[in-house]
């Protein structure tokens, strides 16, 4: 029999909901915590994210480092309300934002098995001033491509053309994994691949029929 052939060559995740759970759950801890109400947060991202305002929003201009994370902390912290009618501090605002972001061992563990089947990872994410665990990134993915160090952002296509160059790959050979709709239509756009991810297994699974070999289960 021929040898299988695999269906791509590398598989680019996203940090923030993908190799980490939900940031929607650390948000929502956040926002109890500190008494933000909901509402001035939702329609403080939903204009800074908006399609219409492609440059220049405070998410943009921190997304590819231009904006100082103090600076973001500040401006974010002004569109914000408390339920008790306290001004919000701005001080870690972000900090606190994601500080109930963890890493989801299940999708280390997938990454590191795509690995022992031959296949590359990378990791394509846009940074809003969050740390990263470099150490444990650094030694499992190949690139690491943060926007805010290379001053480009997601969804527009410079920044997955500059992670296609890094792997040498071409777009179809290539698959990219988001757990934001706009992401994964802006790598389509480009020729690659996309998924969108919802949960460990439902990605693991989706990779196990392009990926020889590669178990449906963990």
């Amino acid at each position: 029999m021929p040898e299988a052939v695999t269906a791509v060559d590398a598989v680019v995740f996203d940090y923030g909901g993908v190799l980490t759970g939900p940031v929607s759950h650390s948000i929502a801890a956040w926002l109890e915590a500190d008494g933000i109400e909901p509402a001035s947060f939702s329609r403080a991202l939903k204009a800074w994210l908006s399609r219409d305002a492609e440059s220049g929003t405070p998410i943009h201009r921190l997304e590819t480092g231009e904006l100082a994370v103090e600076e973001f902390n500040a401006l974010f912290a002004a569109e914000l309300s408390t339920v008790d009618g306290r001004p919000v501090d701005p001080v870690g605002v972000l900090d606190r934002l994601f500080a109930g972001m963890r890493p989801d061992p299940a999708m280390f563990a997938l990454a590191g098995e795509l690995r022992e089947h031959g296949i590359r990872v990378a990791l394509l994410s846009n940074s809003w001033g969050n740390t990263y665990p470099r150490e444990r990134i650094d030694a499992l993915f190949d690139p690491v491509v943060v926007s805010g160090e290379v001053g480009l952002r997601k969804p527009l296509a410079p920044i997955y053309r500059h992670t296609l160059a890094r792997l040498g790959l071409p777009a179809d050979r290539v698959l990219f994994i988001d757990d934001a709709e706009p992401n994964v239509l802006g790598a389509r756009a480009v020729g690659m691949r996309a998924l969108l991810h919802t949960d460990p297994d439902t990605t693991r699974a989706a990779l196990a029929d392009l990926v020889p070999g590669l178990s449906r289960r963990p």
